[in-house]
């Protein structure tokens, strides 16, 4: 998976409270336009998503997060999630787009994306993986 970039009211949003990362419903979603790590907050300030079809439901899937602690760190894991292309093509998308789906002030607030450096379609039978990797979603030291 590409590399995380948080959205910077994530930091005020877990001093606030507003996610519970252990419990809350993270869900990823699929865009082709770019996110600003400094002036979105919630989903709603996206400019846009992936219409649902083909494959994709609009608004995300869920990758049943969990938290684990060790010492001082703790880590957000989660489990991948796989698109398949049927009946059509999904994309094109380039963005991988976290946030927590169980707030509802501020509703849908954003964690982080991942860019992955160009527009990708997947045509009818191709997969994508979003894949988390030993290192889930995030840590925290």
């Amino acid at each position: 998976m590409a590399s995380a970039v948080k959205f910077e009211a994530l930091s005020e949003h877990l001093a606030e409270g507003v996610h519970n990362l252990d419990t809350g419903t993270i869900k990823i979603l699929l865009s082709n336009d770019a996110p600003s790590a400094a002036a979105d907050a919630v989903k709603a300030d996206l400019t846009s998503e992936l219409g649902g079809g083909s494959g994709y439901t609009a608004g995300g899937e869920d990758i049943q997060n969990t938290t684990s602690r060790t010492g001082g760190t703790t880590t957000v894991t989660a489990t991948d999630v796989v698109w398949t292309a049927s009946g059509g093509t999904i994309g094109p998308f380039r963005y991988v787009v976290a946030y927590n789906d169980t707030p509802s002030s501020p509703a849908d607030p954003l964690i982080c994306y991942w860019d992955y450096a160009s527009s990708i379609t997947l045509q009818i039978g191709e997969t994508f993986t979003a894949d988390f990797g030993a290192s889930g979603l995030m840590t925290i030291a």
